[in-house]
């Protein structure tokens, strides 16, 4: 019987090929004083004085004499402790098909195999990302090895398995050696690595019943048992049940830790409920916590998301007074902050408080100032930061070149995004899908779709893969200068290769049809869209281009039908809407309507499907084009949009909004 074959694994658990230790490339010999040898070759202790060499199964270099020169004391024998430290040895270097011929010799000797020379080649398994042969060790070590396992040689190789990512397999290895056999019984760590697994997998109230479960198993929950589940509970946006924990974990006096606390305020600020995260923050301090850079990022993060910079920055400035020192990732989440609101010049002069503070800014922090810089017109600031950044010796990655290459393409300069794309590539960066579509776009923009086509071939070369984004810049690109059946060659040539056209590729075909006079062919291709997953559902820009079409072939009423069906779909019109339809009102019918009655109709219906922030909008344009609505259809917007006692106010800001 081979030393390491998997008869004693469940069917369900066992992986292929795992009838041995794995071979990798061979090592060089590991030396170990005490023994002085350093011979290629061995004789097999069972053949006396017959040398014979075995060039394929090499033994480690162990003098028969430094075993066999002592007498047995017990059930161990004199040289037991060096074979433990080879199994030691070969395991922190990886040698393991050294441990398969030391494991095999100690078989034959019958030496005792302890427990935590097994632990530790479960945790060299981990090291090599070999769980499946982890889990065929354990299963042998009783009947092959002589050796009980207990539950600390489970945990190990239950965290081995959950390290890879393998959870569901960690569930089933767990079930069939705790539930099934009941060989084990489980401990805290044990409970801690399987509500870990079940959170990963989102079974979240499988993780509860878990923990549930560990007094009956007298198991005590702790700091990281609470931690674990917190973080599953917000992750499942079940933030309240994850708060009651932390009154439950100090009841059972179990006290938090910052990991604690920051697992909940990260919760909280995803959510947007930054007032509950700071009354956190202070419950850290009265519980002797110390807020740490976790901590503050979380907040500032939070404040970012809900576009309150100026306190993000005035935290900023505390996080500094408590002695915490900032990170790459706090500076950066500000000045990402900041650009996305279209104050770029603020970022940059947090990069320079950044750098005063002795901290050099990396190549995100850069890459999100330049391409802020060119989104916001300030071509000339975004050259000249790309040069300081050259300067001060921050070498660009693929993400900052192509923030440039897609700001010259921005301010119509493609041509000169080229000679970027080729100094990047000589630089050793390798472009991406963004980089190529950013020139494909900017050559389009200038009508040179001559070179767009040709980067879309470099692209190819290059082996770059083709994305969505892409498909849908050439595809668009080609509609917009009239190319309408090379658009369709590249359609055909993206569903071909597998890749789902999403909104934005669906809406770019469907308005080159529609411009070319196709426009049953543009409604044959929306009706295939909306049979489409999720990700390519037609928005209000999608909608629009039918309108457009359909009410300058006066087919108004197939035009209200699908108003309706837009409706239904749960997307809502805008300004742009109701102009269209305002316009065909006016021009296509005799006789003439000025459109009230059709927006009234339209508020009345957004309003019974409570779709507020539409109603306020088309309220709004009547107003401004002086359009009438009925006295009970007002009721209703009111109704809808104005909370008890808040009326007048309302009205008031409405009619400011109108006449400003």
């Amino acid at each position: 019987m081979p030393l390491f074959s998997s008869a004693s694994i469940p069917a369900r658990l066992r992986w292929k090929n795992l009838s041995s230790f794995p071979s990798p490339s061979p090592s060089p010999p590991v030396s170990f004083s005490v023994l002085s040898v350093s011979s290629p070759t061995r004789t097999h202790p069972n053949e006396n004085n017959h040398h014979h060499q075995d060039p394929i199964e090499e033994e480690p270099p162990l003098p028969n004499q430094l075993f066999k020169s002592a007498p047995q004391l017990g059930s161990y024998k004199s040289g037991d402790r060096t074979f433990y430290s080879l199994i030691d040895n070969y395991a922190d270097s990886g040698d393991f098909r050294s441990l398969q011929t030391l494991f095999d010799r100690m078989k034959r000797e019958r030496r005792v195999f302890v427990e935590r020379s097994f632990i530790k080649v479960f945790k060299a398994y981990g090291k090599a990302h070999l769980p499946e042969k982890a889990v065929d060790l354990f299963h042998r070590m009783a009947g092959d090895f002589q050796c009980t396992p207990t539950v600390r040689s489970f945990n190990s190789v239950l965290n081995v398995v959950i390290h890879e990512g393998m959870y569901r397999f960690a569930l089933e290895f767990h079930a069939d050696v705790v539930t099934s056999r009941k060989s084990i019984s489980p401990n805290v760590l044990t409970f801690n690595l399987v509500i870990r697994a079940m959170c990963k997998l989102g079974l979240v109230d499988r993780a509860v019943e878990s923990f549930r479960e560990m007094p009956m198993r007298r198991c005590v929950p702790d700091v990281f048992t609470y931690c674990t589940l917190m973080d599953g509970l917000c992750k499942e946006d079940r933030i309240d049940e994850a708060v009651l924990l932390l009154d439950e974990m100090q009841i059972e006096g179990c006290f938090p830790s910052s990991v604690t606390f920051n697992t909940l305020i990260n919760g909280l600020c995803k959510k947007g409920d930054l007032g509950r995260a700071a009354k956190l923050v202070n419950n850290m301090f009265l519980k002797g916590c110390i807020p740490n850079e976790v901590t503050y990022n979380t907040l500032i993060h939070g404040l970012c998301l809900k576009g309150k910079l100026d306190k993000a920055i005035s935290l900023l400035d505390r996080m500094v007074l408590d002695k915490c020192v900032p990170n790459d990732v706090t500076y950066g989440t500000i000045i990402n902050g900041l650009v996305k609101q279209g104050r770029v010049v603020d970022g940059v002069q947090v990069m320079v408080s950044m750098e005063e503070r002795g901290r050099c800014a990396n190549e995100f922090v850069y890459s999100t100032l330049i391409s802020g810089l060119f989104k916001e017109g300030k071509s000339e600031e975004a050259m000249k930061l790309w040069e300081e950044m050259s300067q001060k010796g921050c070498k660009p990655n693929t993400v900052v070149f192509s923030a440039l290459i897609d700001g010259l393409c921005r301010e119509g300069k493609p041509d000169e995004a080229k000679k970027i794309l080729s100094e990047m590539v000589n630089n050793g960066c390798m472009p991406n899908a963004f980089t190529y579509s950013s020139l494909m776009r900017g050559f389009f923009k200038v009508g040179d779709s001559h070179k767009a086509i040709l980067v879309w071939k470099e692209m190819a070369d290059n082996s770059c893969r083709d994305s969505d984004v892409c498909y849908s810049v050439i595809i668009s690109g080609l509609c917009e200068v009239g190319k309408l059946k090379e658009a369709m060659m590249v359609w055909k040539q993206m569903l071909g290769r597998g890749c789902k056209p999403d909104v934005v590729t669906y809406t770019s075909m469907i308005h080159g049809l529609c411009n070319a006079g196709s426009v049953e062919q543009g409604l044959k291709l929306f009706n295939e869209m909306l049979c489409e997953e999720s990700a390519s559902n037609p928005d209000v820009i999608t909608y629009n281009i039918l309108f457009h079409a359909l009410c300058t072939q006066s087919s108004i009423s197939p035009a209200i039908d699908l108003l309706n069906n837009m409706l239904d779909q749960g997307c809502d019109p805008d300004s742009v809407t109701c102009n269209i339809f305002l316009k065909a009102l006016r021009v296509k019918l005799d006789p003439p309507q000025d459109g009230s009655q059709f927006l009234d109709e339209l508020v009345v219906r957004l309003c019974n499907r409570q779709r507020t922030d539409a109603t306020s909008k088309i309220v709004e344009l009547m107003l401004q084009k002086f359009l009438p609505l009925k006295a009970s259809t007002w009721e209703k917007v009111v109704r809808a949009l104005c909370k008890p006692g808040k009326v007048r106010v309302a009205i008031d800001k409405c009619w400011s909004d109108v006449f400003s």
